[in-house]
């Protein structure tokens, strides 16, 4: 298993998020949005912190828009955990470590 978030598109969305046996976190993103860059390295540390328990993705919205269209991305950073391929808790806009980790923790 890859230390850090993994990059999914369109058509990794279904097999790695839905057919997940772990809890995932998808960041919907995109490099020239500011808040999502204070977002990125918060997820790292996530990623590292829960290997093994959460799998961490990020979605470039600039390099698919079919899932954010899915899912009614209207504002990005959104993230959302999926549990059992089904959308459990979202978050949108950047927000602090400790609110993700309480977030994630509840699902453990």
């Amino acid at each position: 298993m890859s230390k850090g978030a993994i990059s999914i598109n369109d058509d990794a969305f279904e097999k790695t998020v839905l057919g997940s046996s772990l809890p995932v976190l998808v960041d919907f993103w995109a490099p020239w949005c500011g808040p999502c860059l204070i977002t990125g390295p918060i997820l790292e540390e996530l990623a590292e912190e829960f290997e093994g328990r959460v799998l961490m993705t990020k979605f470039n919205v600039d390099e698919g828009s079919r899932t954010p269209a899915q899912y009614g991305i209207m504002a990005i950073p959104t993230l959302i955990i999926f549990k059992d391929g089904k959308e459990v808790d979202r978050v949108v806009g950047a927000v602090p470590k400790h609110v993700l980790e309480g977030k994630i923790e509840a699902l453990l």
